[in-house]
């Protein structure tokens, strides 16, 4: 049996820099309430794939898109409240 083995070199190099940087992880952690009602919304919009819709399966979808719409409204408010440095007052 013959072994397969790469005649080039590894294209992209290993490197210790592949962990996410603290600005990354905090943008990750702002997100965080926005990541997860959308997660809501498709386990919601999956779980009815196989299904009709009953008036249940209705109000969970409904309350899980206006979790959404809560969410993204509260980010837009977060970022539009941020000032960038040097921005006049």
């Amino acid at each position: 049996m013959k072994s397969i083995a790469a005649l080039q070199s590894i294209v992209t190099p290993w490197s210790d820099g592949l962990e996410p940087s603290d600005a990354e992880l905090d943008a990750i952690e702002v997100e965080l309430p926005l990541i997860l009602a959308e997660r809501d919304l498709l386990d919601a919009l999956i779980s009815q794939l196989d299904r009709p819709v009953s008036e249940f399966d209705a109000r969970r979808i409904r309350r899980a898109r206006n979790r959404v719409l809560a969410a993204r409204r509260d980010l837009a408010n977060r970022a539009v409240g941020t000032s960038m440095p040097g921005d006049a007052a």
